[in-house]
């Protein structure tokens, strides 16, 4: 039985074919028992989040379940926040966030963004039975080392992953997230 993967990319000009490397290598190691799925996100460059919203929640309504969830960077913030505002319609597995900028607090605090603030009761919010995986380089040139810590608070439950080298990008190597995908 083949699992599925929802995989969404980050934001801005190119950002999509950037991460298709991340997509491409996820499924390469995931092997042909996994579908990684990569829709390309509409309006990648301004990524208004009502959009990327809808569009988010139609890809999952058209996997069956249980599904995995993946996000890169801004698709990271992205489906954290959704994954706070409503119940999921199916089971979900796994989610997994790599490299996911946090908004609020001690994150970032840029206008326009506030929506992306998660609430204190994140934790309670998530899927209940998912197994949840946050992913972070040390030298991530683009998003703070210092957000993986301030996911950690909001989501204790999570199993944590500091990985030394590799960048906003991970070296474009998701062996390490495969391993924990393959493991759920």
């Amino acid at each position: 039985m083949t699992k599925h993967v929802l995989f969404i990319h980050g934001v801005g000009e190119g950002a999509y074919k950037e991460d298709m490397l991340l997509a491409q290598n996820l499924q390469k190691e995931l092997g042909s028992d996994f579908e990684v799925r990569y829709p390309e996100m509409a309006d990648e460059a301004n990524a208004p989040y009502d959009l990327w919203k809808r569009q988010i929640k139609k890809e999952i309504t058209a996997m069956s379940g249980p599904v995995i969830l993946v996000g890169h960077s801004m698709g990271a913030s992205y489906l954290a926040k959704i994954l706070t505002e409503a119940k999921a319609t199916m089971p979900v597995a796994g989610v997994f966030l790599l490299a996911s900028p946090f908004w609020g607090g001690e994150g970032w605090l840029y206008e326009g963004y506030e929506e992306l603030v998660l609430p204190t009761d994140t934790a309670a919010t998530f899927p209940k039975d998912a197994k949840v995986f946050l992913y972070h380089a040390r030298d991530d040139e683009i998003v703070p080392f210092a957000h993986l810590a301030l996911y950690t608070k909001l989501l204790p439950q999570a199993s944590v992953r500091e990985i030394d080298t590799g960048g906003h990008q991970l070296s474009n190597d998701l062996s390490l997230a495969a391993r924990d995908i393959k493991e759920l």
